[in-house]
């Protein structure tokens, strides 16, 4: 195997969260490993809903700490919420000067919109629902003009050098035929910045490459994973068979869209008294709940947006009407899809993982922040923040100024990934680790993924997946009440008392994993 040394640092990742790391961390030299064009992947650019930030003066970073503990379910760090919210409006002001075209008022204040659990219209967006793909553009230029930045394109991270306490270097393929001989990439610092998990479940909002594998090779490499089990399923994606599922940002329901049946019947406002705008957990599962009953939920934004929706929410409404759905005259039919992981690695403020030498930033990460259940909009500010987190400590630490560029080699192999065994389980994800859960359905998920695991035990990418997928489905199982987005039908109360969070190891989830199989046998 060839092994690469170099006094760069690593950053594993081309979403939002690595980006902003890599400029964050100039003039010290870095490398990006990124599976695909820059910023053609990441689920950041898919991002419709904005950035929270308490930008109006009636506003206050308090606040927006106080609706995202809310939001959380009792499971947010007072300490991490108040950290971001502080923060959030310098890293808007930024952007802004990053080249991002944020939405102005004629004034030139920022236009902010209200989405579900916001006591304020605090959500700073670009013409609608394209924050995502105008901040990554913004940024993707700025880092074209760094030049203590490299960007090797075409590779995929598929494990970590680790000792059980310190990883040391990351296992690279070419990511057209993973397969391929891998190389060793060894740098001064490692920061993973790899996405969530989502995409780990048959409907989900996530680009296809973002389906845990990150969270899977830090937990392979001995890593804590904390609140594994809260994935938060977005309740209008836009159902018409698309894979992934286009999404139909919260915006609109903060614009007035309401949720109706297949009859026409408005169903949120017996549900809970903020009714469309309730938080995401509570909203995600009525919609479930409907579609389970065969009473197709629709989001309709006729009467409260009408026509303006083609202007005001391009991607809504190119989704649409690509599947024959016209917003400006009909519904728009919507399911519950795995959107967004909560749980992954757990760091602290500095962003720095369980092990010595991998910091983790964006959705691959658990700061404390989202508790639960993540409050809208806060997981670009979260990328934001402890992208610059990760990059002030690693800057205390690594101090060589200027770097030669890496070059890699990645023979490309012959993609044995079997298809249809992730299609399989990420249909054991949706039936079993969805939005409703219970034990023999976690148990039944647990013995299903380590099956599949058996039958790709030579495969580092399958391996990934079914690694984090059994850190959800254990997690799951052994927190015994429903809270925030997870929902366990029978145990469906809070745990009296404060939220506690969750922590296994890879190593414990398969124990369990294991002590399950036996059993059964």
């Amino acid at each position: 195997m060839q092994t690469i040394d170099t006094p760069r640092v690593v950053i594993i990742g081309a979403g939002l969260a690595a980006v902003y790391t890599a400029l964050k961390l100039a003039p010290l030299p870095v490398v990006m490993i990124s599976p695909e064009p820059l910023g053609s992947g990441a689920s950041s650019a898919w991002a419709q809903g904005g950035v929270a930030a308490a930008m109006a003066r009636t506003d206050s970073p308090e606040a927006h700490a106080d609706d995202t503990m809310r939001a959380g379910a009792g499971s947010v760090l007072r300490e991490v919420a108040e950290f971001v919210t502080k923060a959030a409006p310098e890293h808007i002001l930024d952007l802004s000067e990053l080249g991002t075209g944020f939405d102005r008022t004629a004034d030139g204040g920022f236009v902010q919109s209200r989405e579900a659990a916001h006591s304020a219209a605090r959500v700073v967006r670009v013409k609608g629902d394209q924050a995502g793909s105008e901040i990554m553009r913004a940024l993707i230029v700025a880092l074209r003009e760094t030049p203590s930045i490299q960007v090797i394109e075409g590779a995929l991270a598929v494990g970590l050098e680790s000792d059980g306490a310190q990883v040391s270097g990351v296992y690279l393929t070419s990511s057209d035929a993973p397969d391929g001989k891998p190389v060793l990439l060894r740098g001064t610092a490692h920061v993973l910045a790899t996405g969530g998990s989502s995409g780990l479940y048959a409907q989900t909002t996530n680009p296809a490459r973002i389906r845990g594998q990150g969270i899977g090779m830090a937990a392979r490499a001995g890593a804590r994973i904390a609140d594994a089990e809260f994935v938060q399923f977005h309740p209008t994606a836009i159902d018409v068979g698309e894979d992934p599922t286009p999404l139909a940002t919260e915006a609109l329901r903060g614009e007035g869209a309401i949720l109706i049946d297949s009859d026409g019947c408005r169903f949120m406002p017996e549900i809970h008294p903020d009714a469309e705008l309730a938080s995401r957990d509570t909203v995600a599962r009525a919609v479930y709940l409907q579609a389970q009953a065969g009473k197709r939920p629709a989001l309709d934004t006729r009467e409260a947006i009408g026509a303006e929706i083609a202007t005001h929410f391009p991607a809504v409404t190119e989704a649409c009407l690509r599947n024959g759905v016209d917003p400006k005259r009909e519904p728009i039919p919507v399911t519950a899809a795995a959107h967004y992981h909560m749980g992954g690695v757990e760091t602290d403020l500095a962003g720095r993982s369980s092990l010595n030498g991998l910091w983790v930033c964006g959705e691959a990460a658990s700061t404390g922040l989202h508790g639960a259940n993540r409050l809208a909009s806060n997981g670009l500010l979260e990328a934001l923040v402890f992208a610059r987190s990760c990059a002030r400590d690693i800057a205390g630490e690594v101090t060589v100024q200027d770097a030669p560029q890496v070059n890699v080699f990645l023979a490309p192999g012959v993609d044995h990934l079997d298809e249809q065994d992730v299609a399989t389980l990420r249909r054991t994800m949706a039936e079993h680790v969805g939005v409703v859960r219970d034990e023999l359905g976690l148990r039944r998920a647990l013995i299903e993924i380590a099956a599949l695991e058996a039958r790709h035990a030579d495969s580092d990418l399958f391996l990934n997946m079914t690694a984090t997928a059994t850190l959800i489905a254990a997690a799951a199982l052994l927190r015994e009440e429903s809270r925030g987005a997870h929902y366990r039908s029978d145990f469906p109360d809070l745990i009296p008392g404060p939220g506690q969070r969750s922590a296994l190891t890879l190593t414990e989830a398969m124990a369990l994993r294991d002590r399950i199989a036996k059993d059964v046998a």
